[in-house]
């Protein structure tokens, strides 16, 4: 792994600026499950470099195309307790409407530098971070973020996060589903880093899995 990829993954919320959620004692409701759709990757779509930064490839000198963004959040129970040891996935397409996926077939272009997945594991207060680009809408989607959480503690839950604001959201089909309570459960809202460190924009995400 280089200097970047190692850098990224030591990088600090507090650090770059992002203000981390507060706790809270009272019950909360279970982010929607949603459909994982047609491109999480198969093991010939993966590449060994599967960390927390989506935006370089161990190896290869460049930066993925698009705006370069840090998420930082947290994943929790029902009942309010942080959880500690999840593996949260998230997977996108790139900065022309592509996933790196054998079965996209759209003709968009390839994006050499971009991951396209990636992981990471939460701390002991649940928190987890990723460094990717934002979003980008494509024939038929408005933008959005593809995740996946597991745990021993519940069982896996599969969902999308969206931009907060994006005129495309209200002609989504799976937003339009969705209670309205649901969708700003799911939403990103994006601000300038105060402290970029290759980052233009962060937000901040809030899991909750259990029954």
């Amino acid at each position: 792994m280089d200097t970047c990829k190692r850098n990224v993954l030591k990088w600090s919320a507090v650090g770059a600026g992002v203000l981390l959620l507060p706790s809270t004692s009272w019950a909360l409701t279970r982010t929607p499950a949603m459909t994982e759709g047609p491109f999480y990757p198969e093991a010939r779509d993966l590449l060994l470099d599967q960390d927390n930064d989506l935006t370089t490839i161990a190896g290869k000198p460049g930066v993925a195309a698009g705006v370069i963004v840090d998420i930082v959040g947290r994943v929790r129970d029902v009942k309010a307790r942080a959880v500690a040891g999840a593996v949260v996935e998230i997977w996108q397409c790139n900065a022309h409407g592509r996933y790196h996926h054998a079965g996209d077939t759209s003709g968009a272009p390839l994006d050499p530098f971009f991951q396209g997945f990636g992981k990471t594991t939460t701390d002991a207060a649940g928190n987890f971070r990723f460094r990717t680009i934002k979003p980008v809408a494509y024939a038929g989607r408005t933008p959005h973020i593809h995740f996946k959480v597991k745990s021993s503690a519940f069982d896996e839950l599969t969902s999308q996060a969206f931009i907060e604001g994006e005129p495309a959201n209200a002609r989504d089909f799976v937003l339009r589903a969705m209670s309205k309570g649901e969708m700003q459960s799911v939403m990103l809202k994006f601000a300038p880093a105060a402290s970029p460190v290759g980052a233009k924009l962060y937000a901040q995400f809030e899991i909750v899995v259990g029954r």
